[in-house]
């Protein structure tokens, strides 16, 4: 009874969240309170301790320290410069635009910074170039979700904190590492789809009409280094671990290097050398973010303490054949994020799962994770989620927006999920 309140309360949560427009972490923690108090006689200090410190903590400092290169637009320069370079190749806009979200969220910016600031420019482009809208927005968001999804940047250090809490942190850079490849690779093949085999994308052909950017100035070069700098030290510690596994130097090193302690230490460098106003870059922090990943999280802990992850973990992998699991996971990941934000709801909630899906079935849990992230972000261009209503709100014209709602919801949506649940199944033979 527990545990059908739980999942109920994790329902009511994401509905009212999406609903109010208020932050679903507060929802999520006030029933994490009631349950945990009240139902399973927990002590108030326990339910606090659920709070995720270390999610917390790393999200708050790798964001403090990226968000240098937003304040001082060295971010949005770079942005420029890359879709100024493809000026003279109308046709290969779409992937211009792709890579250039991917790179600026590769490097710190996060998913819903880049979407701020290029899903505008992207609409822009399509309209000066002819390029489908649809087309433009697909490329955009499946940009911004890939370099997001990279190690080092926002997504890919909650996929790896997640992994790590449900027990495989041992393997956590080899699971990020296949998500970032595998949401790089599907954008390549959907985005091909619609350029060269739907009218839309065969009907533009006008150069780009765009000014050419102004050069980086110091303190935007100081900022590109230390971000490079941080990319090097992050990445070059388990890659060593993984060539020289008897290595003691290499396992003491990589031991040592965390990601937030590492990112608050560049971020004292970035005050000292002035790269951008400390107050701009606190308030930019992404808050929203934190509370509803941390709020979410709270919750599940006390699903776990209801044993509930374990009865809905033990369901699948007792009535679910084995070849349908992953597929299951990504059309589910995919259904909730349609209204919901894969980082604050539909991860922290799937994610402690699959240890347990894992045991009764023997599934490798990389295919798992990796199916729950493609299949909640192939719906994130969704007009009631994140991507999409970003991209909606960026629309100047009524009757374009309208166009574009639909054409997100009926052909933009349906085609990503079916991409992913195809990707599921060729996952499965290859992992």
């Amino acid at each position: 009874m527990i545990s059908f309140i739980v999942v109920l309360s994790i329902v009511i949560s994401i509905f009212l969240g999406y609903r109010t427009k208020i932050n679903t972490g507060f929802f999520a923690i006030f029933f994490a309170y009631i349950i945990g108090c009240f139902l399973l006689d927990l002590k108030s200090a326990e339910v606090i301790q659920m709070w995720p410190i270390s999610i917390f903590f790393v999200i708050f400092a790798v964001s403090l320290f990226y968000n240098f290169a937003l304040v001082n637009g060295t971010l949005e320069k770079l942005s420029a410069h890359l879709l100024y370079a493809c000026r003279s190749f109308p046709h290969l806009l779409p992937f211009a635009i792709f890579f250039a979200a991917t790179l600026i969220a590769g490097l710190g910016a996060g998913f819903f910074t880049v979407m701020a600031f290029m899903a505008p420019i992207t609409l822009l482009l399509c309209e000066k170039t002819g390029l489908s809208k649809t087309i433009g927005a697909i490329s955009v968001n499946y940009g911004a979700l890939a370099g997001a999804n990279f190690m080092t940047s926002q997504s890919g250090i909650i996929f790896k904190t997640l992994i790590d809490a449900a027990g495989f942190a041992e393997n956590d850079f080899a699971y990020t590492t296949t998500i970032f490849l595998t949401t790089l690779l599907i954008p390549l093949f959907v985005i091909s789809g619609f350029l060269f085999f739907t009218k839309n994308g065969k009907s533009f052909n006008k150069e780009i009409a765009i000014e050419k950017p102004t050069t980086f100035n110091s303190k935007q070069k100081t900022t590109l280094y230390l971000i490079l700098f941080m990319m090097a030290m992050v990445l070059a510690a388990p890659l060593l671990h993984m060539l020289l596994p008897h290595s003691k130097m290499v396992t003491f090193i990589n031991s040592k290097m965390d990601i937030g302690l590492i990112a608050i230490s560049l971020s004292v460098v970035a005050l000292m050398l002035k790269l951008a106003d400390e107050k701009q870059v606190i308030a930019k922090v992404p808050w929203n973010t934190l509370i509803m990943i941390c709020g979410v999280g709270m919750l599940i802990s006390v699903a776990i303490k209801a044993g509930t992850i374990n009865i809905l973990a033990g369901w699948i992998g007792a009535n679910i054949p084995a070849f349908l699991v992953p597929i299951a996971l990504c059309i589910v990941g995919g259904i909730m994020s349609f209204f919901s934000s894969t980082l604050g709801v539909v991860c922290p909630a799937l994610f402690p799962i699959i240890p347990s899906i894992v045991e009764a079935t023997g599934i490798n849990p990389m295919l798992l994770f990796t199916c729950v992230v493609i299949g909640a972000q192939a719906t994130a261009i969704s007009p009631f989620s994140s991507g999409g209503s970003l991209v909606l709100g960026s629309c100047n014209k009524e009757e374009d927006r309208d166009t574009l709602f639909s054409q997100l919801l009926l052909h933009a949506v349906p085609t990503c999920l079916i991409a992913a649940t195809i990707t599921s199944i060729i996952l499965f033979f290859i992992l």
